[in-house]
């Protein structure tokens, strides 16, 4: 019985091998994900029942429970789905691209440069542009720290070690710069800013979601097409090269995906901050190195892991509603302490 499931276009141009445990992680995952989007979906000061959720998101549930969901929760709950696949797609293509496992987008300091360009479009632009440009704000934000931040990392290359330390500190420095606008910020754009710059899906409606939508629908299907030269590059440059792979050019367009997906869920979630770190690893434990495996998965984890977080922080602490960053944060931040100290001797 063969392990793998094979995956091709009609033409054959696209070509995939896929492992059958990646299969089963993912249908297991979907399910996990189904389950906490109907629970968190139906908890809150009104609890609703699983069935009669489902019946509201369908339309044909009681009026008031279908106004609850379809108004103020649904939207929610699904930006937080997409925010959570966008930054955890965005931390595996990092990841095995530059093969350091300590790589994710807010640690290098790309969602640090999204967010400063964000608060620039909050604060001076909001209010004579359209919020569906939000987003190409916080890209080219993200973009421009990340042509920084290789530049500054290079010396006769790239080494692992080196671009996290120049991460961290392109990080303190946008973030340095985020809280200078927001302290000159009219008093009632301050506010909102801390709020999103700790994370938070708090006050979503469906233009948030709809904002952040496309981006992540087209950009991480492009990210898997690549999945075979992200697994070639993980070998080395010059083996890489070997190959026939355009080394350069396909780590240019990963770079910009990976500043897409992390730019694109910053604008609409603000800074929430480790997913991009924790759902890449999580995914290698289950399913192993193989990019084509480790992006669906770590998207569906970084999706279960917001929602999760957010489910958390809106009714554990009620009637307070908790960003969720704080949690994301409060795991993350540990397991960023715990990776440096394994990978110390790396340089």
């Amino acid at each position: 019985m063969k392990p793998y499931v094979p995956i091709r276009s009609v033409r054959g141009r696209i070509s995939f091998l896929i492992h059958k445990r990646t299969v089963l992680v993912i249908a297991a995952l979907l399910i996990v994900c189904t389950t906490a989007f109907v629970v968190s979906t139906g908890l809150g000061e009104m609890y609703i029942k699983p069935f009669d959720v489902i019946r509201s998101v369908l339309g044909i549930g009681a009026e008031d429970q279908t106004m609850i969901i379809q108004k103020l929760r649904l939207p929610r709950i699904l930006l937080a789905l997409l925010i959570g696949a966008s930054l955890a797609s965005s931390g595996a293509i990092l990841q095995g691209m530059i093969r350091n496992p300590m790589a994710s987008p807010d640690i290098l300091g790309v969602t640090g440069g999204a967010a400063v360009a964000a608060v620039v479009f909050l604060t001076y632009f909001a209010k004579t542009m359209s919020i569906r440009l939000l987003p190409v704000s916080a890209m080219l934000g993200a973009a421009v720290v990340a042509v920084v931040l290789y530049a500054l990392a290079w010396k006769k290359g790239v080494t692992p070690f080196r671009l996290i330390l120049v991460g961290v500190g392109v990080s303190t420095l946008m973030s340095a710069m985020t809280t200078m606008m927001i302290i000159f910020s009219p008093k009632n754009d301050a506010g909102q800013a801390y709020l999103w710059l700790t994370g938070s899906v708090y006050g979503t409606n469906w233009e948030n979601v709809f904002t952040l939508l496309p981006w992540t629908v087209i950009l991480i299907p492009l990210a898997f097409l690549l999945a075979r030269h992200v697994n070639i590059q993980q070998l080395g440059d010059d083996v890489a090269a070997s190959a026939g792979s355009h080394v350069e050019r396909n780590r240019l367009v990963l770079l910009l995906l990976s500043v897409a997906l992390a730019g694109s869920a910053v604008s609409v979630g603000g800074g929430i901050g480790f997913v991009g770190l924790l759902a890449p690893h999580m995914a290698r434990k289950l399913v192993g190195t193989s990019f084509g495996s480790i992006l669906p998965v770590s998207a569906l984890l970084g999706a279960i892991i917001v929602v999760v977080a957010d489910l958390v922080g809106r009714t554990f602490f009620l009637p307070l509603d908790i960003p969720v960053g704080v949690f994301t944060s409060a795991v993350g931040a540990p397991f960023f302490i715990y990776l440096l100290y394994t990978n110390r001797n790396a340089v």
